[in-house]
């Protein structure tokens, strides 16, 4: 019987050459009303140790919404010689309408040895055919990467607010790209932790009548937890790219001058804030008019104000993002098509980040 979500197990250890064999054996007939379901090939790669059992906790809850086959590897590099250790298991869930299981496969691989020499065969060897291949990508990336393993992805999720370096890591990206023909969609978790707060605020400016305020913007600033300033950058980024405003100068890591079309120099100071939420506070003056996005002090909200000096504020409550990897994993897995914006962004402040 396939191991259930609730216990977070690896599941049977296999020789990986008998992974089908095994994988056919789940499946069997038994007790219980369980369907095998896939729309995607996920494959989640970490150099962390004990990210296997950590992963599979989180694949667990990604598959509650998302069936799918998961390749979830953990690599160590140091040892000079290969070995693999594999294992087979599946995440079941009660369906929506009551009684049937919806179950989704894991395959689970230890590596040993240089990881670039292991990693392309097994990942193709073990893909579901057919299906989307999504690669998430959890380490720093190596240079140089096999241009095999970029043949067959579909989206590569990454998440830029770990990198220590942002300009190598993002050359690494455009590289695979590249390789990939061009064919590989970017998907960004540091951009989605963003996706709450942009509809928040661009929800001011809908109505045309709103429109005049681009013009007016004369300064903003935004509020980021530590270690997440690289996601105030990309909002940042997300504003001018959007405004078509352009870099002018940067006052060290706090504060950023744009230009836009006309000339006018705008401000925007990033200032880093004690804060459970990534983004604490966005805020654009305009006109004498401040717009300003929060996060509430009740519950997972977000407190959306417009106020001036002939107007009282009116606050309203939307929605705020989950910053959990879960969360954010599903968030991503809903989308299709290219991020264009995103990569507007990027182009707009990559020197900053």
């Amino acid at each position: 019987m396939p191991a259930v979500a609730e216990n977070y197990s690896l599941g049977l250890q296999v020789e990986i050459g008998k992974i089908d064999k095994e994988l056919k054996k789940l499946w069997e007939p038994g007790e219980g009303a369980m369907t095998r379901a896939s729309l995607m090939n996920l494959a989640v790669y970490s150099e962390e140790p004990g990210s296997l059992e950590k992963n599979t906790q989180l694949i667990a809850k990604i598959t509650e919404n998302h069936a799918c086959r998961a390749l979830v590897i953990c690599a160590n590099c140091g040892p000079k010689e290969n070995r693999v250790d594999a294992w087979v298991s599946a995440h079941c869930h009660v369906s929506r309408t009551g009684g049937k299981q919806i179950c989704s496969e894991q395959l689970s691989f230890r590596l040993q040895g240089p990881c670039s020499e292991l990693l392309p065969s097994i990942v193709f060897s073990h893909l579901d055919s057919d299906l989307p291949f999504y690669l998430w990508w959890q380490a720093e990336l190596h240079d140089p990467m096999d241009p095999q393993l970029w043949e067959w992805v579909d989206r590569f999720i990454y998440d830029s607010q770990a990198w220590k370096n942002f300009s190598e890591q993002f050359r690494l990206v455009e590289t695979a790209q590249r390789e990939a023909k061009q064919r590989l969609v970017l998907c960004d978790l540091n951009w989605t932790r963003l996706d709450k707060i942009r509809y928040a605020l661009a929800q001011f400016f809908d109505h045309p009548a709103s429109h005049h305020h681009f013009a007016e913007i004369d300064n903003g600033r935004i509020d980021f937890a530590p270690g997440f300033r690289s996601t105030a950058a990309l909002l940042a980024g997300w504003l001018g790219a959007q405004l078509r405003w352009h870099v002018e100068q940067k006052n060290g890591a706090t504060k950023i001058q744009f230009t836009d079309a006309a000339g006018r120099k705008i401000d925007i100071e990033l200032r880093e804030k004690e804060g459970e939420h990534p983004i604490g506070k966005i805020s654009l003056n305009s006109g004498g008019i401040e717009f300003s996005v929060a996060h509430a002090k009740c519950g997972d909200l977000l407190e959306v104000c417009r106020g001036g000096a002939d107007e009282n504020p009116a606050p309203q409550l939307m929605p705020a993002q989950a910053n959990d990897l879960a969360s954010l994993m599903s968030q991503e897995l809903m989308r299709g098509g290219p991020h264009r914006v995103y990569l507007h962004a990027i182009n707009c402040v990559r020197d900053l980040l």
